[in-house]
């Protein structure tokens, strides 16, 4: 039987598996029922488990008779703080917390592909290593694992999907080098002097100034940085004042830094560490600049992607895969991984078959759905990208 028609004869576990950890949404580094479901699903397979003291994070290890390479498959398994507005039957039980961003199909293909990779393990030249890994909304889920020494000895090559609600059906899509951006957490705050606002003359009103240094941010990022190393900057928040006829001594700001290169994202953090108090200091203010560091750049190896466009195409045509033209700025702490060890993310078009799936909602959306259908594509994908590269390595 192929990997695929195995997947589809259990597909109704992976998608028992899905709605149970979408009903029951966790968040952050920490997801204990998350992890009990997972190893509760997995618990007859012939897995060793590990498991860390700074988060909920499981690796499972397959042995095959071989002693050959060692290949990691990664899926998150936390939620986002949101609520969810979808009307599914197996909607979050939880208020305030949704999964929006498609973890729990990542972890119902993982656990999928484990299971496909464990009826054939007596002709794997290699071992597997699934990772099962929270915090990936923000926590540095994947770091704190790596820390925690669960990944050592390092594997030979890592590979993790991820899914798009509103991309076409069943279709696999990557590409080589920076794949998803870097991501900082930018705060800026301007002091000035309070007054009455009837005589800002007597006063020091920061929040003109703050808006002066929103403007003068965009330009700076379209006048000194190349568009072909580009930079993201978007000012989220702005807070300031309590009322009508007051000017406030301070305005604050928050916002996000998104690059796709290490040298980009340095050269940025110093240009806007200039520019901000420049600005203030022309108007007798003072104004400073913190960044909270994010996630780095994803940056995939060119042969494992390779590796991943020759499995799809095997599996599902010429028209099961896709090759991305262009990078996407959203973040992902699988960079951590992709730090240490060559491999690859893709991602899997989960609109509903024969959809318009431009129009779907996205991830993150409080409305995100996708169409479960694919799940068994993905499982499949998982395994046959282990078994292709325990057999060939990264060619």
């Amino acid at each position: 039987m192929s990997l695929l028609d195995s997947a589809l004869a259990i597909a109704p576990e992976i998608t028992a598996l899905r709605r149970a950890i979408h009903a029951d949404p966790e968040l952050g580094l920490h997801n204990p029922r998350t992890a009990d479901k997972i190893r509760a699903a997995l618990a007859d397979l012939p897995l060793e488990w590990r498991q860390g003291p700074s988060t909920s994070g499981l690796v499972a290890r397959l042995q095959g008779p071989a002693n050959g390479r060692t290949v990691l498959l990664r899926g998150d398994t936390d939620a986002l703080p949101m609520p969810e507005d979808t009307g599914l039957d197996f909607a979050s039980t939880t208020p305030g917390a949704m999964h929006a961003c498609g973890h729990d199909s990542h972890v119902a293909m993982l656990a999928g592909a484990a299971r496909l990779l464990c009826a054939r393990r007596d002709k794997l030249p290699g071992s597997v290593l699934f990772m099962f890994q929270p915090g990936e909304e923000g926590h540095h889920g994947a770091r704190y694992m790596i820390e925690d020494g669960l990944l050592d000895p390092l594997p030979d090559a890592a590979f993790a999907l991820h899914i798009m609600p509103n991309a076409r059906h069943g279709v696999f899509a990557g590409r080589p080098g920076p794949l998803l951006a870097s991501a900082d957490k930018l705060f800026i705050t301007v002091q000035g002097r309070g007054g009455h606002a009837s005589m800002p003359h007597d006063a020091l009103d920061p929040v003109p100034i703050a808006c002066e240094i929103v403007g003068a941010i965009q330009s700076y990022i379209t006048r000194q940085v190349s568009v072909f190393d580009p930079a993201v900057v978007t000012i989220g928040r702005i807070t300031a004042g309590t009322t009508d006829n007051v000017i406030p001594d301070r305005a604050e700001m928050l916002g996000t830094l998104r690059t796709l290169s290490a040298e980009r994202r340095a050269s940025v953090q110093a240009g806007l560490a200039r520019l901000v108090p420049g600005i203030a200091a022309a108007h007798g203010a003072t104004a400073s600049v913190r960044f909270d560091p994010g996630f780095p750049v994803t940056v995939c190896d060119g042969r494992a992607v390779a590796l991943g466009r020759t499995v799809a195409r095997g599996l599902f045509g010429d028209n099961g895969w896709e090759d991305l033209a262009n990078p996407i700025m959203g973040a992902e702490d699988f960079a951590y991984v992709l730090e240490k060890v060559p491999g690859a993310m893709f991602f899997l078009g989960a609109a509903v078959d024969g959809s318009d799936w431009r129009s779907c909602c996205g991830l993150h959306s409080t409305r995100m759905m996708l169409d479960e259908a694919v799940m068994p594509r993905g499982a499949a994908f998982h395994a046959a990208v282990a078994e292709h590269f325990l057999g060939h390595g990264l060619a």
